[in-house]
């Protein structure tokens, strides 16, 4: 069976990975798949409590995640991904177990299991990760005004941001990823940066054109 392409979006929470993914699904007219947020019954319990909902959060994710990738592996369309499995362990489960936020039993039962599901899947053909500043992510969280994450903390952001960095390195040896800053290289609107990054996905995967979704 022929495969369309495979574009993920990673970045930390509040850097506009949804937003992009929504223009460039429209743009390249893959489809896309969502990170399953408002149908999350632990993310609200989680913010109020990280140490006894971490571990329940973080398995629904993956579990949710893993259904997404397994239907991108089967289709021969192409789709975009708004955020990966691999953060969920690399970045988040990683984060919490650090800071104390979920017990070493729960994190290497986590661990093992995600190890198991991601030796069936399809890695993306490029990682786009999306980056800005732990002040400009809250900033950006703030604005958007979801009840959920009102008791985020910087200091909880900052976290993640340098996990993400030290996965992006290890990430690039096994894959394809173009990192943008999202305060230097402003995507929102139609700007030239979202325009070039437009043409150059269009370089990169030249086939896009004859995997579109026919909604017609």
């Amino acid at each position: 069976m022929n495969q369309g392409y495979f574009l993920a979006i990673a970045g930390n929470i509040g850097v506009g990975k949804t937003e992009l993914t929504n223009r460039l699904s429209a743009e390249l007219g893959w489809l896309a798949y969502y990170e399953p947020v408002i149908e999350n019954p632990y993310l609200d319990p989680f913010y109020r409590d990280m140490t006894r909902w971490s571990f329940h959060l973080q398995i629904y994710f993956l579990s949710e995640r893993f259904k997404a990738q397994v239907e991108i592996g089967k289709s021969p369309l192409s789709f975009i991904q708004d955020r990966t499995i691999y953060e969920d362990a690399e970045i988040f489960a990683r984060t919490l177990h650090e800071q104390g936020s979920m017990t070493d039993v729960d994190y290497q039962n986590y661990v093992s299991l995600f190890e198991c599901m991601v030796s069936f899947l399809r890695k993306p053909d490029l990682i786009l990760y999306l980056k800005a500043s732990p002040a400009t992510l809250m900033e950006r969280i703030a604005r958007r005004g979801r009840a959920s994450e009102s008791a985020i903390g910087i200091d909880y952001i900052a976290r993640l941001n340098r996990a993400y960095d030290e996965w992006m390195r290890r990430a690039r040896h096994d894959g394809e990823v173009l990192e943008i800053d999202t305060e230097n290289v402003p995507l929102q609107g139609e700007t030239p940066a979202f325009t070039q990054l437009v043409l150059d996905l269009k370089r990169r995967f030249p086939r896009q054109a004859e995997l579109r979704l026919e909604t017609d």
